[in-house]
């Protein structure tokens, strides 16, 4: 039904940006609120940030306020996550998702639709 596919994520150093993109279709866009979860190593999921589906609402978990930003291009089906001032502990793979409901973000209800994933590796 509705494909999401990530992309902007590498290795890069601690304190180092990078920007991730998540493409989105099969669907209108714009109907959904979107966000965006990672998981590292041996632990568990985790949420870090949405976004409603005009982006007028946005929502960050604490480990990354003043450091990430969620944005949407929803002329371009598109959505991303600007990560800046990034730690070792942010490694992760990232996860784009999509939801008909922003509030399920917010509940922490597992989102209704899921990206493959884009591995991000910050080195000390």
């Amino acid at each position: 039904q509705v494909q999401l596919v990530e992309s902007g994520g590498g290795l890069v150093q601690a304190g180092g940006s990078l920007r991730l993109s998540c493409a989105a279709s099969g669907r209108t866009f714009s109907s959904y609120s979107m966000g965006w979860f990672r998981q590292a190593p041996g632990k568990e999921r985790e949420f870090v940030a949405a976004i409603s589906y005009n982006g007028d609402t946005t929502y960050y978990a604490d480990s990354v306020k003043g450091r990430f930003t969620i944005s949407r291009d929803n002329a371009k089906n598109t959505m991303y996550l600007q990560m800046n001032s990034l730690k070792p502990e942010d490694t992760a793979v990232y996860y784009c998702t999509a939801d008909r409901a922003y509030r399920d973000y917010v509940l922490h209800v597992t989102p209704d639709y899921w990206g493959q994933g884009t591995q991000v590796t910050v080195s000390s």
